[in-house]
């Protein structure tokens, strides 16, 4: 049982650093495990200088999910409002 847990914590770690790593949120997160993604395998997609063509991990991320689900990750950043909506 105590390895179970230790595994546990060593998975957070991965996904702590990952997170830090591609500059990602709990939502972008939450999104990766929904796919099957691993730590590891979002830290190997960072573009290098010389892979400008490579979209970042968050974008691709949200790409990925897009395409499999069909459904769009809907976020407002500050200030903006849902269309049709008025002051």
């Amino acid at each position: 049982m105590a390895k179970s847990k230790q595994q546990g914590s060593t998975q957070d770690r991965q996904w702590a650093v990952a997170k830090r790593r591609c500059h990602l949120n709990q939502e972008d997160i939450r999104m990766a495990k929904e796919l099957g993604l691993k730590p590891h395998s979002l830290i190997k997609n960072i573009p290098s200088p010389n892979q400008q063509w490579k979209l970042p991990v968050k974008q691709w991320i949200q790409e990925l999910y897009e395409k499999k689900t069909g459904k769009s990750p809907v976020k407002m950043s500050r200030g903006e409002r849902p269309a049709g909506v008025e002051l």
